[in-house]
């Protein structure tokens, strides 16, 4: 069982399932990268971290429920209320 302050769960896991969270918490993040960032071999020296003209940050085209507007100015809006939130 898995008690006490939040900063100490992480390491109450069981043996291995740390490594299985850390391999699909890789994977996850791996997958953002390839989706908003161009690849480094096909950018010039001096942009380092250059982002895909199509890519907005933290959209990675994940909704299933269809709850993201189509309209751009609503989406804005609705990613400041959630920051705001």
């Amino acid at each position: 069982q898995i008690s006490g302050p939040a900063i100490t769960h992480f390491s109450q896991v069981p043996d291995g399932w740390d490594a299985l969270i850390v391999t699909f918490i890789g994977a996850a993040e791996a997958q953002r990268a390839q989706i908003g960032w161009v690849d480094p071999a096909e950018v010039a020296y001096d942009q380092p971290g250059l982002l895909r003209d199509r890519y907005y940050p933290g959209d990675i085209g994940f909704d299933p429920l269809g709850l993201k507007p189509t309209d751009s100015e609503e989406l804005n809006i609705m990613i400041t209320k959630e920051l705001q939130n």
